[in-house]
């Protein structure tokens, strides 16, 4: 293991250990379904709830420029076709950047869709099998966010990485965002394109979410956000380490379902911030 991934770790370990003693109320609020909401073992969990009359979601109280934001999440199990389980970051103005969960019949794997938008425009969806089941135990999903570059993980894993390429002219995020998370009803497209719908006599659907602490910065209007004395924006968090490039790659090759940089049909000249 590299000396860059164990200090990478350590850091991890530590935001761990402070998100252990951060409760529910502290740093989030309901966005929407507050009777579908249930916060359990004094916030240190909640669960989220999807039925035919409502799905439901949480929202940070603050908006954040730059940081380290996770969740640890565990998905609703059994039959969840149709079923979008979220957690995503968003201005409510054009910039978001989604984990999206897509349920499946029970037996069959989830995939976890991954998607970027800078100033409206979307489009950059990419997805992944899981190499786990995501419904037996809890997992953490990390997006970390600075100028240089936005990283999904999955627990230490990176199986995205947004570079800011502003200087050929493509859209970055840079204004604030809130943290969310959500369960709702995605069964027009989630699963199968949209050909395979909920089944409700498996409702209601829960998902758990727990760790809610926030490494963010809350200044709005972004520059001191930019700052080295946030551990994140540091020269090492610029790009993956060599360890972190090697995990990736092997997601890419292993698990990957989808890619849109790879779609010559919906675009046939690649997006500029695709391998050309």
């Amino acid at each position: 293991m590299g000396l860059h991934l164990l200090s990478f770790f350590m850091i991890v370990l530590v935001g761990k250990i402070l998100a252990q003693q951060s409760s529910y109320d502290e740093n989030y609020n309901v966005a929407f379904g507050a009777d579908h909401v249930w916060s359990q073992h004094e916030g240190k969990d909640v669960q989220l709830s999807l039925d035919q009359s409502s799905g439901s979601g949480i929202q940070s109280k603050m908006s954040y420029s730059s940081g380290f934001f996770h969740f640890r999440i565990k998905l609703p199990d059994k039959d969840s076709a149709g079923v979008v389980t979220a957690f995503y970051m968003t201005s409510h103005n054009g910039n978001e950047l989604d984990f999206e969960f897509l349920g499946n019949r029970e037996g069959k794997p989830y995939l976890v869709q991954t998607n970027v938008f800078t100033n409206g425009v979307g489009g950059r969806e990419q997805r992944i099998h899981l190499w786990f089941d995501p419904t037996a135990s809890f997992h953490t999903y990390r997006i970390l966010w600075n100028q240089h570059q936005i990283v999904f993980f999955i627990d230490y894993t990176p199986i995205r990485v947004f570079k800011n390429r502003g200087e050929i002219g493509v859209g970055y995020p840079t204004q604030p965002m809130q943290v969310e998370a959500s369960i709702w009803d995605g069964d027009n497209w989630a699963t199968d394109g949209g050909e395979t719908k909920i089944d409700w006599n498996h409702a209601p659907f829960r998902a758990h979410f727990r760790s809610f602490g926030i490494d963010g910065c809350t200044d709005n209007f972004g520059t001191g956000c930019y700052s080295s004395q946030f551990w994140w924006n540091r020269e090492e968090y610029w790009s993956l380490s060599r360890d972190q490039e090697s995990q990736y790659e092997t997601v890419k090759q292993g698990y990957m379902n989808y890619d849109y940089c790879n779609d010559t049909q919906r675009y046939p000249t690649a997006p500029l911030e695709c391998p050309q």
